[in-house]
């Protein structure tokens, strides 16, 4: 009878604790995926905030490293040329008014003028600033963004078609059509 208990005992520990540490490895197998998911993630962000594109490549996006570039590139001209001109309109316009007879004025503006072609010009370049800073976070957040959804499942399990509707109605003597859009989403 003891021997019948122990066994029991013995045969219920061991079918308890093997559907324990099966849960256990399946916990930690989703775990790691997760984890590198968003080590990935954060690799990709690290490389793009180091050298913008880094992380486009990484994730092999390689089409939007030249996007990127050109971004860049031309908020970085706008700021280049519009500093260009607002030094040359400032160095100007401090001419016009100091009282030294060997800096003169080239530009043949008034000081209203060139006070007020030099704050256009450092908007301009402010806006440029900010072009290249804004385009710099994108990029970085582009990265991240496509790291975390290279495990996105893309199937033909879930489909939205949209359609145009058409349907003849009959009611109380009165008669029509219905025009409109249908919207089907299917999951399979």
């Amino acid at each position: 009878m003891k021997s019948v208990k122990a066994i029991i005992i013995l045969s219920f520990l061991i079918f308890f604790s093997g559907k324990h540490l099966a849960q256990t490895d399946t916990v930690k197998v989703e775990k790691k995926k997760t984890v590198s998911t968003y080590r990935r993630a954060r690799t990709a962000s690290i490389m793009s905030a180091v050298l913008p594109g880094a992380g486009q490549v990484y994730n092999k996006k390689y089409w939007k490293v030249p996007i990127i570039y050109a971004g860049l590139g031309g908020f970085g001209y706008l700021f280049y040329v519009n500093q260009e001109r607002f030094s040359y309109y400032s160095k100007n316009l401090k001419a016009e008014y100091d009282d030294d007879a060997s800096t003169i004025n080239e530009t043949g503006y008034s000081g209203t003028q060139l006070q007020t072609l030099k704050a256009d010009y450092r908007k301009t370049r402010d806006l440029g600033i900010i072009g290249c800073a804004v385009f710099y976070a994108l990029n970085i957040l582009d990265a991240n963004v496509d790291a975390h959804l290279t495990t996105f499942d893309v199937s033909d399990d879930l489909s939205l078609q949209i359609k145009p509707y058409s349907n003849f109605y009959s009611f109380n003597n009165n008669s029509g059509i219905q025009n409109g859009i249908a919207i089907h989403l299917n999951f399979k």
